[in-house]
């Protein structure tokens, strides 16, 4: 890759994955855009490339860019905020702004990987695979549902298009401390036991959800953009663990035995059970998770410990 467009490269995921670019592709030029809604200039420590601050949405791309500028484009910008009530907001921002980047990218059919998630499939105890039905409980999972609904129309018109849509699970890892209260479950039970406190959770604890670590997504994400057969991909770690269980790996990574502080669940809609079926990612883009969760959990908390994030 010579030169590559990374929107949303500021955030959680985005960052971590610009930096990885920068690593494997160091003459690379790479061009991060974001305008810090999701995002923090601090996840970019040490980055080389050019930054553009400014909303996909709003930026003209025809006079910013020249036709055929990148090799790969990876499309992470969106309202990560999934409580965002506004739905006009959320579902434009999310929608127009991809609209706009698959019209500038069809001519010359740059490969272009996007963001989706796992939260279309809504409220299922069954195993999540992309052939489910999507539910979208909220506008953020509408609007994302919207952006595969696109693509799909866009890799009918060019079916030789690498066009890759990626529904990640339950991300944590670092360079999550910016999202607050939408940083994941692992994060905010870190940050509660390492000032000593019983850890916090619904009662009984046994809600499940596929955590996979960031360096696994990452490694997706990548694979994505070279991938053989276009089309929309789970990235999970392909099994779930309990609250209770992130709690108990994060007693051993830290060396303590909290024992958890249940408490009701206010919401009447609640997900028991996430899990993906990552069979198809494991066939078509040779995905296989490096990180359980008690080694990403390790590896995460070492770096907590040493970059001080908090």
């Amino acid at each position: 890759m010579q030169s590559v467009l990374v929107t949303g490269g500021a955030g959680f995921i985005g960052s971590n994955l610009t930096l990885e670019l920068q690593r494997r592709h160091p003459e690379a030029w790479i061009v991060v855009m974001d305008d810090f809604r999701s995002g923090d200039f601090r996840n970019l420590e040490g980055f080389r490339g050019d930054f553009i601050a400014g909303n996909i949405a709003e930026v003209d791309i025809d006079k910013r860019f020249q036709e055929g500028a990148f090799d790969a484009i990876f499309h992470l910008a969106s309202i990560t905020d999934t409580t965002e009530q506004d739905q006009y907001r959320q579902v434009h921002d999310n929608v127009e702004g991809f609209r706009k980047l698959l019209q500038w990218a069809k001519s010359d059919q740059t490969p272009l990987v996007y963001a989706s998630s796992a939260a279309v499939y809504g409220k299922t105890e069954t195993v999540m695979g992309e052939r489910c039905t999507p539910s979208p409980q909220n506008a953020y999972a509408f609007s994302k549902i919207q952006l595969d609904h696109l693509s799909g129309y866009y890799r009918k018109q060019y079916p030789a298009w690498n066009l890759v849509g990626l529904r990640y699970f339950n991300v944590y890892g670092p360079k999550e401390a910016h999202k607050r209260h939408m940083a994941s479950m692992v994060y905010q039970l870190y940050l509660q036991m390492k000032a000593g406190k019983k850890p916090r959770i619904f009662k009984d604890g046994e809600q499940k959800r596929d955590f996979v670590y960031v360096k696994d997504v990452v490694e997706a994400t990548l694979a994505a953009s070279v991938a053989s057969v276009p089309g929309v991909y789970n990235v999970g770690s392909g099994s779930s663990s309990s609250f209770n269980d992130v709690i108990s790996r994060l007693n051993k990574a830290l060396g303590l035995a909290l024992d958890p502080e249940y408490f009701e669940n206010p919401y009447s809609f609640y997900q028991n059970v996430t899990q993906a079926d990552i069979s198809k990612s494991r066939e078509k883009l040779c995905y296989e998770p490096r990180f359980d969760l008690q080694h990403g959990i390790d590896d995460y908390v070492k770096w907590l410990l040493k970059s001080g994030e908090s």
